[in-house]
């Protein structure tokens, strides 16, 4: 008996990679669409790259002034704070020893929210503990340092 099912098994399983594949091949010969779909998918990565912690437009672009202000280049000052704006905050928070130098990449993950946090607190404005988490206090002190330029 147990020879028997795992003989179906086996024709079952063969029966349908077959199916799957030859699904699959149906699908990539018929899409004659796939600069839209990749250029749909850059877009929405490139959506996904931009984080403005809360800021608005003119806060966001505050901020991309003062880091040029204050000698790290962010790119362009368009209000989206992108890859290169947070390149440009994690090598400003590194020149005050608030981020690790061998760890700038662009990324918004906890490094560079308590470097934040850090830089924040240290300026006065009342980030709260600097525990890598882009909360209430964090979005609040970034806003009002950002007021003005």
């Amino acid at each position: 008996m147990r020879a028997l099912t795992r003989a179906l098994v086996s024709v079952a399983t063969t029966a349908g990679i077959a199916v799957g594949s030859l699904a699959a091949a149906g699908t990539a010969t018929a899409a004659p669409e796939p600069a839209r779909q990749r250029a749909a998918s850059a877009e929405a990565v490139s959506v996904l790259a931009v984080n403005n912690l809360g800021l608005d437009t003119r806060h966001a672009r505050n901020w991309q002034c003062y880091l040029e202000f204050m000698g790290h280049n962010p790119g362009s000052a368009d209000g989206l704070l992108g890859t290169n704006s947070w390149k440009a905050a994690q090598r400003m928070f590194a020149s005050e020893g608030l981020y690790p130098r061998d760890e700038i990449d662009g990324i918004v993950g906890p490094k560079t929210i308590r470097g934040l946090q850090r830089y924040l607190n240290s300026r006065g404005y009342n980030a709260g503990t600097a525990d890598g988490i882009a909360g209430p206090k964090t979005k609040a002190a970034f806003w009002e340092f950002n007021e003005t330029c």
